[in-house]
């Protein structure tokens, strides 16, 4: 891990930690299986951010102004949360063009959002497809 996500990590309360370890594991592990072996991690607007050569990025974080719910973050440029939106539904909860948001006690989507973790990972690539190739 990355010493800039590691102290970031060492902020969040245990609980909380938790479960953006999980949102980071899975990012790892969808990466892993897409072939991406370029994943860099970072501190983007001081909240861990990953990006891939062919991708956009994807942060998440926590804040202490909504203790009850996290955030990932995609580039609101692109129309990877329209995509999630038309092929996810109502999956998820979205902050905008933005953002997937999660409340702290709710369990992970996995599935749902390992796709969505793959199509931003993958978005250079993918972004002329109709659904970003879903």
């Amino acid at each position: 891990m990355d010493l800039s996500i590691k102290n970031k990590f060492e902020t969040y309360p245990k609980h909380i930690a938790e479960r953006l370890n999980a949102v980071r594991d899975l990012i790892y592990s969808v990466a892993e299986q897409d072939g991406i072996s370029d994943l860099t991690e970072t501190l983007k607007w001081g909240e861990p951010s990953y990006i891939s050569k062919i991708g956009s990025a994807i942060r998440f974080d926590w804040k202490a102004k909504n203790p009850d719910q996290y955030g990932i973050y995609f580039n609101c440029k692109t129309s990877l949360i329209e995509t999630f939106k038309e092929v996810h539904g109502d999956t998820f909860v979205y902050e905008g063009n933005r953002a997937i948001i999660f409340q702290i006690d709710q369990a992970l989507p996995a599935k749902e959002l390992a796709h969505c973790i793959s199509m931003a990972l993958r978005y250079k690539k993918i972004k002329h497809l109709d659904l970003l190739g879903a």
